[in-house]
């Protein structure tokens, strides 16, 4: 018998529906069921293509004794991370500060009143590596909600109390500036991984924001260092098995420093962000290596998660049926050197034995190697290894597919709209910002309401029930500027504009500082704000950059205003903690760099017109904004009062208030960068 998650849009939820605990929506309904039967609240939160969410599913919730003994002592309520995010920073950051860590699935134990008294992540189903039972677990918090309750109103009061007196301190006046900024690359030089790229140790995951910072550092200053890191860093993940060298795409994490072997679920957001950062990293270096990873992982997004409504689906699944009927993480993706055979034949499957660096003890379990790209392979003949390459990626797509995580996440999918819009304009891809169109129109049709409000998901074309937390304005509106660069439609600036007049009306604080949920939003028992960034772009510092780009296109002095009350937080945090303010130091670059903005007037179908346009869409000034289109269109402000000279297409630069004159020559205007 199905319970009361059949009904809900989200994927993760409706893989519980028919479990036996009698699992319930997070919802006001909830709390009041557990008041009337004096129980505690079960809150699980975990996500779709998390590996040990299923896990604790298969042993636990899935049991029915287990189950039993939930429903009979406590109102159980499932939670999709992805969904919900304000909910799961809340509890979250009171599971780390109670135990020092975090992760999913979450398992806190709440008060009908929606204090937490107790916290864990996976339990076992018996005991096992020091830690209780999931059955020990629920017989213990059943027993002090029976016996000690004064004791857990009080353990409850205490974190709900140091929960709500935690103020951020986001770094008073002032932007960042040169000294900052410095400060910031020294420190990742010293966090970084020389032998293997990256920064810290393992697990290693990708750098997206933090190579945005460093390319548009090396940009403003012409820092060799920035670079370097840069693209040694995205040379490495791209040749290590975290990238899937057959299908394109990354992997959410390597759990070594080498990049050898992933964490096999593929997220939106770290391939939206990737594919970005490579397309930047082939403006700034003309690498074939950078084009190609764009461009590959450009395919990947539409062809493996694009939706029937033209969004993009979430995740897949790590795990898949490895031919026997057990799930297996990496089952999709690994291969040994009789699999090679039985696909190639010997002799082919010794040349893709050593270009892919597939050995006899394997590079992951059971013998089994993820396919990478190792240095010393050396160059072998091109067409033959592709006539391979093709061969197993037929193969491989007669394996089971890992599941797919279909639910559409506003800000995720700003993302991929960005990236995919600027990759297909820079590398004449027209078929890729017609797939980022159609996920905008998408996203202006189902999640917006009138007011320009938005809904943070929706599933096969039905909006949720969630509203959207600041990531979801932030990154929508940072999809449709980079949309509105490269098509030349003014409309999508409009509609960015709508969305960051609400930021500044209904998510900005006193000072500059930002919440990530709106003033009139749900009240949880602290308001979530996080300015560092986590797999994505904190909403505050996504926030502050299409702000910023916002006022460039506009001359807004509200939304300038606006984005550099936000960027105090990088003054304060950016020295001391580079790797987890990534975006609010690239953020910070364009500021600094004024940012650029660029308008080219001209007739479309003019050949000299389209020549200007495309030198400014190679510019790598950080943060450059760019109008193009014809004299005095009122399509964008940036157009007026730009006419054409001498009869024929030409480009306006300004920054920092002060105009260049027109340049007609794209020489000219390359230099301008």
């Amino acid at each position: 018998m199905a319970n009361r998650l059949a009904h809900e849009t989200s994927p993760y939820l409706l893989q519980h529906a028919d479990n036996p605990v009698d699992w319930w929506p997070w919802s006001a309904e909830a709390f009041d069921e557990a008041r009337r039967r004096d129980v505690p609240v079960l809150l699980s939160v975990g996500y779709s293509s998390c590996h040990w969410c299923h896990v604790m599913a298969h042993e636990s919730f899935e049991d029915d004794a287990t189950a039993a003994l939930v429903n009979e002592n406590f109102v159980a309520v499932k939670v999709d991370r992805e969904e919900r995010p304000d909910v799961d920073a809340v509890y979250m950051e009171a599971v780390q500060a109670a135990t020092g860590q975090g992760g999913w699935p979450m398992t806190v134990f709440l008060t009908p009143d929606a204090a937490p008294f107790y916290f864990g992540t996976y339990f076992p189903p018996e005991p096992r590596h020091g830690m209780p039972s999931f059955p020990e677990v629920l017989e213990g918090v059943k027993g002090a909600w029976s016996d000690r309750r004064d004791e857990v109103g009080e353990v409850a009061e205490r974190i709900v109390k140091d929960l709500a007196g935690r103020s951020l301190a986001y770094g008073g006046d002032g932007v960042p500036g040169e000294e900052e900024l410095a400060q910031a690359l020294l420190g990742l030089t010293r966090e970084y991984d020389a032998t293997h790229g990256g920064f810290g140790g393992a697990p290693k995951f990708p750098p997206s924001m933090t190579l945005e910072f460093l390319l548009r550092h090396h940009a403003r200053t012409g820092s060799e260092g920035a670079l370097q890191m840069a693209a040694d860093t995205c040379e490495a993940m791209a040749r290590g098995g975290i990238y899937d060298q057959l299908g394109g795409g990354f992997a959410r994490y390597a759990v070594d420093r080498a990049w050898v072997v992933p964490h096999f679920e593929k997220m939106l957001y770290d391939n939206a962000l990737l594919c970005r950062a490579y397309a930047h990293l082939w403006k700034a270096t003309g690498s074939d290596l950078a084009r190609r990873v764009a461009l590959e992982t450009a395919d990947f997004l539409v062809r493996e998660l694009r939706t029937p409504e033209g969004g993009f689906a979430s995740a897949l699944d790590a795990d898949s049926d490895d031919g026997t009927g057990r799930h297996v993480e990496g089952a999709y993706y690994v291969w040994t050197p009789a699999q090679l055979t039985e696909v190639l034949g010997a002799e082919d499957a010794a040349l893709a034995a050593a270009h892919y660096g597939v050995t006899e003890d394997g590079t992951f379990e059971h013998g089994s190697s993820v396919l990478q790209l190792p240095r010393e392979a050396g160059t072998a003949d091109a067409g033959r290894i592709a006539s391979i390459a093709a061969r197993l990626l037929a193969a491989r797509e007669e394996r089971e597919r890992p599941g797919r995580d279909d639910k559409v996440v506003a800000a995720w999918n700003g993302l991929a709209i960005a990236a995919l819009a600027e990759t297909g304009a820079l590398f004449d891809r027209p078929d890729l910002v017609e797939r980022a169109t159609e996920a905008a129109d998408l996203l202006v049709r189902v999640h917006m309401d009138e007011s320009a409000r938005l809904t943070r998901t929706s599933k096969d074309g039905r909006a949720g029930t969630n509203d959207g937390v600041l990531e979801d304005y932030a990154d929508v509106a940072e999809g449709f500027l980079a949309l509105a660069a490269v098509t030349g439609e003014g409309a999508w600036l409009d509609f960015a504009g709508f969305l960051l007049d609400l930021v500044i009306d209904r998510f900005t604080a006193e000072g500059g500082a930002l919440y990530d949920t709106a003033h009139d939003a749900e009240a949880l028992i602290r308001r979530p704000q996080d300015p560092t960034d986590n797999a994505t772009p904190s909403g505050w510092t996504a926030a502050a950059g299409a702000l910023l780009s916002y006022a460039a296109h506009t001359g807004s002095d509200a939304h300038r205003a606006a984005a550099e009350g936000a960027l105090g937080v990088v003054k304060a945090l950016g020295p001391r903690a580079p790797r987890f303010i990534g975006w609010g130091l690239a953020v910070s670059e364009a500021l600094l760099d004024g940012p650029r903005e660029i308008a080219v007037v001209g007739a479309p179908g003019d050949e000299a017109f389209q020549e200007l346009r495309r030198t400014a869409l190679l510019a790598t000034a950080p943060g450059a904004v760019l109008a193009f289109g014809a004299p005095d269109s009122e399509e964008f402000p940036l157009l007026r009062d730009r006419p054409l000279v001498s009869g024929g297409p030409a480009a306006y630069v300004c920054r920092h208030f002060t105009c260049d004159a027109p340049v007609t020559d794209p020489d000219a205007l390359r230099r301008k960068f």
